[in-house]
């Protein structure tokens, strides 16, 4: 199953506006660098010279901060992340927990067989016998693959984004077929 990680929730209004590339956790050194826990599928594509907010909230444009990268290195599963902007740690400590972010119609154009996360939320859910489950309220990622929490008659199901159990999800139709496998529906 193929897709490009981002926001989780979509806004009541559409898209979100901002694209996560992921978070920082804490100032990494003396000279301004910072610790992100990475969000994005595609960490190569932050690099020198690209442009970023940066911002308390995913879903306010108004608390962005418009970042240049000039420095980018991979530690462990972080990246330490340097803004031209953020000469010290004491600077860099006033964006903890703040995330890194790319606007929407900035972002690298998806695959054919890609999709981002938000575009997941509201997609109507069906069996393949034609049984409506519901609708994909949230995307829970995980370690080994993403869950969607389908919310329907049923209740709330937790579904694996595996191919085993998701047979098909086409976008432009905003539904999902799935094929609900043993145990699933137990408890």
């Amino acid at each position: 199953m193929s897709r490009s990680r981002s926001s989780r929730r979509a806004s009541p209004d559409g898209p979100p506006p901002f694209l996560l590339l992921g978070q920082v956790l804490r100032p990494h050194g003396i000279r301004g660098e910072l610790r992100i826990s990475v969000s994005t599928a595609y960490p190569e594509r932050i690099v020198p010279g690209t442009h970023v907010y940066v911002g308390p909230n995913p879903q306010d444009v108004s608390t962005a901060v418009l970042h240049e990268v000039a420095g980018v290195r991979k530690h462990q599963e972080y990246l330490i992340l340097r803004f031209a902007a953020v000469p010290d740690r004491n600077a860099a400590e006033l964006l903890r927990q703040h995330y890194v972010m790319v606007k929407l119609e900035d972002a690298v154009p998806l695959e054919d067989d890609e999709y981002y996360l938000f575009q997941v939320i509201g997609v109507s859910v069906f069996t393949v016998d034609g049984e409506n489950l519901g609708t994909v309220s949230e995307v829970i990622e995980t370690g080994a693959n993403d869950v969607y929490v389908v919310h329907g008659t049923r209740g709330e199901i937790l579904l694996p984004a595996i191919d085993e159990c998701v047979v098909d999800l086409n976008i432009d139709a905003r539904t999902m077929t799935v094929k609900l496998m043993d145990g699933l529906l137990d408890g």
